[in-house]
């Protein structure tokens, strides 16, 4: 799509919207001429050069890429009307669409049916008219503590367990809910001790366990199909932090390269509530998050009144069943805009996600192969680790040899962007047992697939990262 045309095709269609009010004088208090404007936009766009080339295949280091442009279009049209979602009188049309969008990404976990357990308070069983419970955020990390907040509500005094690699806001947002985390360690390939688990739910500290389906370091998905009847033994709730994995159930079972075992991301549909990410896999821009709960009973916890916005309509008001009070209408409108066009299904965002699975495993294939890499372990979604092949191979040898390619490579001629991500000594040793332990860890290369556009060029990545290997660019000399 001609992400120009439509960008003025915004303007010009809230504008058309805008008269049908009749004219009115701007206030000469906002006026800037455009002589003015013209060379603070020279410097804002010069120093917006400061900046990583997230949107080429060779920028393969964090988990960022460019919005799509359907999504930037939806979001700066609305923006131009600047609705605010927290109540209806703030945002009726994007209100709406937030409720659409939010169905799709339920109907995408299975979230859509009725649970097969009676819910609701005091065991009732629930309406006729069942509708899981869910809102936009803008992060993640919201979308977690919300998550965890209702969890403390459910079993007050009781903390939360959690992958020892699952992500920090966890810890965090238990401390700033005046919970007891508790970190669980984790396997060789980075997912949740099932075992370690099972002696956490034992002490009957724990109320809620929090499985993560894609760690924002490795990708690990924890086996979410195993950890369910374990946590229904011991009355446990399961909370999914899938920010960064969900989207990837869209391709469980799907035949392919890129095909995931189907267990994990079935069972989703079976857990209490989920956390995911727009902003990642979704195609949407920062700051897109979700969270949807299975049993919408628990909204009850958010009850609150707000004398001077719930007024014009009768209808649920998403700021009723949200921590977060204004919220940008505009992201509700960039992600519904995105789903018209590329739905969260297997023929829509699941081809998006394939590219990138595909793309991972080639990598994979490529390191193993290779005389100068070593894969830290196989990517279970489309994060690749590796590191430098080294003499001697120990840990510290190892890091220095990360760190070194990391800077290298940016500073290339051709560069290649990577990032980097420590494991520890326990966790190297599980995975490569003859590399030495002669430090408490040490950094690893770890590269986040997650643009399509990086199955084509994953060749050229590698080559790029095996030249910058092999060749170790001169120190500089230090200035006199």
């Amino acid at each position: 799509m001609d992400l120009q045309h439509w960008l003025g095709r915004a303007t010009e269609a809230v504008q058309e919207w805008a008269d049908t009010f009749g004219p009115y004088r701007p206030h000469p208090s906002l006026d800037v001429a455009d002589d003015r404007f013209a060379p603070v936009f020279a410097e804002f766009t010069d120093r917006l050069k400061d900046n990583y080339p997230f949107f080429h295949p060779h920028y393969a280091g964090q988990m960022l890429k460019p919005p799509h442009p359907a999504s930037v279009v939806g979001h700066l049209t609305a923006m131009l009307i600047n609705p605010n979602n927290h109540a209806l009188d703030g945002g009726p049309a994007t209100a709406a669409m937030e409720r659409e969008a939010v169905a799709q990404l339920a109907a995408m976990f299975g979230y859509d049916t009725l649970p097969d357990r009676p819910s609701g308070v005091g065991g009732a069983p629930m309406r006729s008219d069942y509708a899981p419970l869910g809102h936009l955020t803008t992060s993640g990390t919201v979308a977690n503590l919300e998550a965890l907040f209702v969890a403390r509500e459910l079993h007050p005094g009781r903390g939360v367990a959690h992958s020892a690699d699952a992500h920090y806001t966890h810890g965090r947002m238990c401390h700033v809910l005046d919970m007891t985390s508790h970190p669980v360690r984790t396997d060789d390939r980075g997912r949740m001790d099932l075992d370690a688990l099972a002696d956490v739910l034992e002490t009957g500290d724990v109320g809620t366990v929090v499985v993560t389906a894609g760690t924002t370091g490795l990708g690990a998905v924890d086996p979410v199909h195993e950890i369910l009847p374990l946590a229904e033994r011991h009355g446990v709730r399961v909370h999914v932090d899938a920010a960064y994995g969900g989207f990837f159930t869209l391709l469980a079972g799907a035949d392919g390269p890129e095909g995931l075992p189907p267990e994990p991301w079935r069972a989703l549909a079976r857990t209490d509530s989920i956390v995911v990410d727009p902003h990642k896999h979704g195609l949407q821009p920062y700051g897109c998050g979700a969270v949807l709960f299975r049993d919408p009973e628990v909204g009850r916890f958010y009850l609150h009144d707000s004398p001077y916005t719930y007024f014009t309509s009768g209808e649920l008001h998403l700021g009723e069943i949200s921590l977060e009070c204004s919220r940008a209408g505009a992201a509700a409108a960039a992600l519904w805009l995105t789903f018209r066009l590329l739905p969260p299904t297997p023929d829509g965002l699941g081809k998006v996600l394939a590219a990138g699975r595909r793309a991972a495993l080639r990598w994979a294939d490529l390191i193993e192969a290779s005389d100068v890499l070593e894969l830290y372990q196989r990517p279970q979604l489309d994060i690749v680790t590796c590191f430098p092949a080294t003499e001697p191979a120990a840990l510290t040898a190892v890091d220095a040899a990360s760190a070194r390619v990391l800077a290298d490579g940016m500073a290339a001629p051709d560069p290649v962007f990577l990032s980097t991500l420590k494991a520890d000594r326990a966790a190297f040793a599980a995975r490569h047992p003859k590399i030495t332990a002669d430090a408490d860890g040490a950094r690893i290369l770890r590269s986040v697939l997650m643009k399509p556009e990086s199955e084509d060029h994953v060749e050229a990545l590698h080559e790029r990262v095996e030249r910058v290997v092999a060749h170790p660019s001169a120190p500089k000399e230090s200035a006199r």
